[in-house]
């Protein structure tokens, strides 16, 4: 492939709902721009994008992949993305790379989730967009349907730049309104069209169509629908219209309609025409970015003169080491010339660059200005990073990826595989941001948060594929705690008498509720009030750390007893006997039989959540709140016919919340959750709490 100046390449990102029919369209494009000789199939897993073992064993997308092609005198970059909700955090990758998304409609089945959530992502990064009504051979397709979905739905600048002739079994073929011809399929399925008169029939229509598109492009500018007023459509020439045509799509004034059908490779050289024709080239889009020396925001022009900056907006990792993909966003990468990690504020060594189809990577000198390209075995640059020069150090907006709403536990299956785990879980992340780790200091479980549970279970088949790490995912244990109600005091004499040296302590001590404090660090307040050198003071800690042990193992569930304020006032120690050991075991029993007297309770934790879903699911979403003990705390309307519900819930009825909110909505909700507090759970689930405890401490003996 010969190189290209940035006002010639075009980044342009293939997404959709699941099923729609993205990947099959991106066959079709590289096949019509002979960029491959004939198309792959999804079902055979023999398609350029979609190469991956678990892409070939679920028959769907779960990476993006970069797809270059040349289509007369320019280059287009596709990123054919994934429809499934769970792997979005590569959709929004994709979305801040690109200079103009295509987003593929299934003809029958119209506006979906899918639709709806990545052009809310293309509004919010304000990348111009086109539609491709797919599958128009396809038995109850509707074109005209699904243009007023998208026009309810999406937004009103919805507006065709073809119509189809026929649909279903008697598709035919498509006008253009621009041009006022029609295209007659081939009946090779080759992509080649048989260029003829607009059937007479559908003349009215056409002009019907043409008028409502060229009323959208005189409205771009104040010039054009002045002359439109006075002289109607023969005052503006084809050259005024096709600007007005690029202005209206940049600002998203309008929103052309593409048609076609990607399996029969019908309307695929028209897309790509309308591609190159209207979506604005890498070249003439600036970008900004944060000059660290600084501290101002500059603005760089994509010219292989400035300044290197490059992202990496993706990461795919083995265990040869990792591949890391970026954008050039101006000056020029090349090979064997280090870069500076602006995270890091470390040198890179750079060895090859590769320009990359699919899984296929080809040994390049240089990565221009709007261009996208892979290197391989960076040592420290990961998804999110900027390479940039090492004598100008600058840092471009990150991607925005989607927070975690899943997170389950990793329970290695043998001692080998814990052994490896934390590498392979850090390799994990570095691949997928949307990947977040921790470790729950109570239960001590992994923990692993991701999209959702297919999201995780994938991730634990990559695991065992790439690092042979095998893991179950799992819901975590619900990290309850214990509690005292009231006030009371204990006395507690530990005697041990074996013969030879004995063993004696004395404590008396009384306990208290703390109220509960997000910052207090520290769950026990220690006071000693001993006077008179009853008990010296050098056995306090030991008291303390008998104490301490008792509220670790908890008295009901064998969850930590929190926010207690614990006061030794009075006891008795032997000259010879009392030792340590001694008094921590007292202060052990001692705070057992105190906190018993003063009651304690299992606390439960609560956490907040931001619903946001359609208008008319609100109802559900309160009444299904409900049910899960929870309380909604109020809503709002939030725009474009949502409303955000704020609630609060505990843990242990929304752990599977992700699953559940995408059943009652229709996929067309999402939420975020972070921890409140803690509350005491009701009564009539104590007894469960504390029977599931008894269960797990009878089968780990």
């Amino acid at each position: 492939m010969r190189s290209y100046g940035p006002e010639r390449i075009h980044n342009i990102g293939i997404f959709g709902h699941l099923g729609s029919g993205k990947t099959t369209l991106a066959e079709a494009m590289l096949m019509t721009a002979h960029a491959i000789p004939r198309m792959g199939r999804v079902e055979d897993g023999s398609t350029m994008s979609d190469y991956d073992q678990d892409e070939h064993r679920r028959g769907m997308s779960v990476s993006l992949s970069v797809l270059p092609l040349e289509w007369h005198d320019d280059k287009i970059n596709l990123i054919d993305t994934p429809g499934f909700a769970d792997f979005a955090g590569d959709v929004a990758a994709a979305m801040r790379v690109i200079d103009g998304a295509v987003i593929v409609l299934d003809a029958s089945a119209g506006v979906e989730v899918g639709t709806e959530l990545v052009w809310e992502m293309a509004v919010q990064q304000k990348v111009p967009r086109i539609l491709f009504v797919n599958k128009l051979d396809r038995d109850n397709a509707n074109f005209y349907r699904v243009i007023e979905q998208a026009r309810e739905r999406l937004d009103a600048a919805v507006i065709p730049m073809q119509i189809p002739i026929g649909s279903g079994k008697e598709f035919q073929g498509l006008i253009s309104l621009r041009q006022q011809r029609a295209w007659l399929v081939s009946p090779k399925h080759d992509g080649g069209f048989i260029e003829s008169d607009v059937p007479a029939e559908l003349d009215e229509l056409m002009h019907e169509w043409r008028t409502a598109l060229i009323d959208k492009i005189a409205a771009t500018n104040d010039d054009l629908i002045e002359r439109y007023l006075e002289g109607g459509e023969d005052a503006l020439s084809r050259e005024e219209l096709l600007i007005g045509l690029r202005a209206g799509i940049a600002d998203g004034s309008i929103v052309p309609v593409f048609c076609g059908s990607a399996l029969e490779v019908a309307g695929i050289q028209q897309l790509l025409n309308g591609i190159v024709d209207s979506i604005p080239a890498a070249g003439r889009k600036e970008v900004l970015a944060e000059d660290l020396v600084s501290g101002e925001t500059i603005t760089l022009k994509p010219a292989s003169s400035e300044p290197v900056t490059a992202l990496v907006f993706k990461t795919v990792a083995d265990t040869y080491g990792k591949v890391s993909y970026f954008r050039v966003f101006s000056g020029e990468v090349r090979a064997n010339t280090p870069l500076l990690n602006s995270r890091t504020r470390k040198e890179e060594r750079v060895g090859h660059v590769y320009a990359v189809r699919g899984k296929e990577q080809t040994d390049v000198e240089v990565i221009g200005p709007g261009d996208i390209g892979v290197i391989t075995k960076l040592a420290e640059t990961t998804t999110n990073d900027t390479l940039c020069s090492p004598g100008r150090p600058l840092r471009l907006e990150p991607i925005a990826f989607p927070a975690p709403a899943f997170i389950a536990t990793v329970k290695p299956h043998s001692r080998a595989d814990l052994d490896k785990l934390s590498v392979a879980l850090g390799r994990m992340i570095e691949e997928d941001p949307t990947l977040q780790t921790s470790r729950d200091p109570q239960t001590g479980e992994t923990l692993l948060a991701g999209l959702g549970e297919s999201h995780l279970q994938i991730v634990a088949e990559r695991m065992k594929r790439k690092f042979d790490v095998s893991i179950d995912i799992d819901l975590p244990r619900i990290p309850y705690r214990e509690a005292i109600r009231g006030r009371a005091e204990a006395q507690y004499r530990h005697k041990k008498q074996t013969g030879g040296a004995g063993q004696f302590a004395d404590v008396t001590l009384r306990v208290e509720p703390l109220e509960p404090d997000p910052a207090r660090e520290d769950p026990l307040e220690f006071v000693n009030e001993v006077v008179g050198g009853v008990i010296s003071r050098g056995f306090m800690p030991a008291i303390e750390k008998g104490v301490r042990e008792a509220m670790a193992e908890g008295l009901l569930s064998g969850s930590p007893i929190s926010d207690v304020r614990v006061a030794v006032f009075d006891g008795k120690e032997h000259p010879v006997d009392s030792k340590e050991i001694a008094f921590k075991m007292a202060g052990k029993e001692a705070f057992k039989l105190a906190a018993q007297k003063a009651g304690v309770v299992i606390m439960e934790p609560i956490y907040q959540l931001e619903i946001i879903v359609p208008d008319q699911f609100a109802g559900d979403i309160m009444s299904d709140m409900s049910t899960r003990r929870g309380r909604v705390l109020g809503m709002m309307p939030s725009g474009g016919g949502r409303t955000t519900i704020s609630a609060q819930a505990p843990l242990a009825e929304i752990q599977r919340y992700a699953t559940d909110l995408r059943a009652i909505t229709q996929a067309r909700g999402r939420f975020s959750m972070r921890f409140s507090h803690y509350e005491q759970v009701p009564a009539h689930l104590v007894d469960g709490i504390i029977a599931a405890h008894k269960k797990e401490v009878e089968a780990a003996h």
